[in-house]
């Protein structure tokens, strides 16, 4: 796992910490090669710099994000405001993490993606890749 974001889970409560390791050695397993990092101060992956999925703490849990998740079409992932294509899902114990759907979302964020890498050179304009 990536010692910053080793560092970012170490500092969440006994729960949320059990939640963010989970996630991280989840994704790290489905996406090995994959850069990750503490990005805008939560943990992100990336794949040839865009960001595809990444989680942080919320008010009302941890939130599993997917950069293009609303293009999934997946009912457990909640689309975010509308504005780009994100989806999430909340977690509030490690137990509500289901590694099967975890890991067809993964699947899915690696061959359904948007540009946010290039959004700002694009002024906002958001540009499906695959």
């Amino acid at each position: 796992m990536n010692k910053e974001i080793k560092a970012y889970n170490s500092k969440q409560s006994a729960e949320d910490k059990k939640i963010c390791n989970a996630l991280a050695e989840e994704i790290d397993s489905n996406l090995p090669q994959e850069e990750s990092k503490i990005w805008h101060a939560h943990p992100v992956w990336f794949l040839d710099g865009n960001p595809i999925v990444g989680y942080s703490k919320q008010k009302a849990g941890i939130r599993l994000m997917f950069w293009s998740g609303e293009s999934f079409e997946e009912e457990n992932l909640k689309p975010g405001t509308g504005k780009f294509k994100d989806a999430s899902i909340f977690y509030t114990s490690v137990e509500e993490i289901k590694v099967k759907d975890l890991k067809r979302w993964i699947k899915k964020s690696k061959s359904i993606q948007w540009d946010y890498k290039n959004i700002v050179k694009r002024k906002g304009k958001l540009v499906r890749l695959k």
